[in-house]
């Protein structure tokens, strides 16, 4: 079992005000991301299937052709394989959930996040 604390510490600095901490479990991936105000998450794909919610502030996602803002409490889900980006509009924390779980982040292949 990981624990996750809301705390300061751990989290992974990706660069271009974007901050990362996650835990893999047999089958899915838990994420928090904090996205300072004007960072932007490239457009990009994978096989994993996604639910973006956001907890705090306000994020504009594009999904696909869709564009969506969302504030806290909002969630979107992303099918597999569908081009998807993020900006942040607000400092925002979002926690995002995939299946399965995110081994090309564990490979370091996760060059769209970082700056």
């Amino acid at each position: 079992m990981t624990l996750l604390r809301a705390d300061k510490e751990g989290w992974e600095i990706l660069g271009g005000g974007v901050l990362r901490k996650y835990v893999n479990g047999v089958n899915v991936t838990i994420a928090q991301f904090k996205l300072a105000k004007g960072s932007v998450v490239k457009p990009h794909s994978h096989r994993h299937e996604q639910v973006s919610i956001v907890v705090q502030g306000v994020v504009k996602f594009t999904v696909g052709s869709d564009v969506y803002v969302m504030r806290a409490g909002d969630l979107v889900h992303i099918p597999p394989n569908t081009i998807h980006s993020a900006e942040a509009l607000e400092d925002s924390l979002v926690v995002d959930v995939y299946t399965p779980i995110r081994d090309d982040w564990v490979r370091g292949e996760d060059s769209y996040l970082r700056s």
